[in-house]
């Protein structure tokens, strides 16, 4: 499964219009209804939250105008990858605990490892992409 979208060209301090932050929600909703039609229910939690990372980055950091989500299921590995298609690349922050954000990186890190996955970007920066081991029910 692959959707695209576009967002709002902004300028690196511009705030995320609303319309544009409305993408993630529908994201996640997508990603949950794909899982749960390959057999998959009990990794939507999971996924939810690696979506909303990964798409909220590439809508915050992205300069560009189109976002590109893919979901894909094969071989026992649940690969989803994020593309804004500028080159920009994603760097796990360190915030202070008082800060608000910066952490959906090391979020990203933390449960795909918990799942025995991987994650990372692409050789250009315009991907982030991550991949989780599934149990052998689940197909698409």
């Amino acid at each position: 499964m692959t959707t695209s979208f576009t967002i709002s060209g902004r300028g690196e301090h511009d705030v995320v219009p609303e319309k544009d932050a409305r993408r993630v929600g529908q994201m996640r909703r997508l990603a949950k209804a794909r899982l749960a039609y390959c057999g998959l229910p009990e990794l939507a939690d999971d996924v939810e939250l690696l979506v909303s990372e990964l798409v909220t980055n590439a809508i915050k950091h992205s300069r560009g105008t189109e976002i590109t989500m893919t979901l894909r299921l094969g071989n026992g590995v649940l690969r989803l990858g994020v593309s804004d298609r500028t080159g920009r690349f994603p760097q796990i922050q360190k915030p202070n605990d008082d800060a608000e954000g910066g952490r959906g990186l090391q979020l990203v890190q933390c449960i795909t490892q918990q799942h025995e996955g991987t994650w990372g970007f692409s050789p250009d920066g315009a991907s982030t992409w991550c991949k989780i081991p599934t149990t052998p029910a689940g197909s698409c």
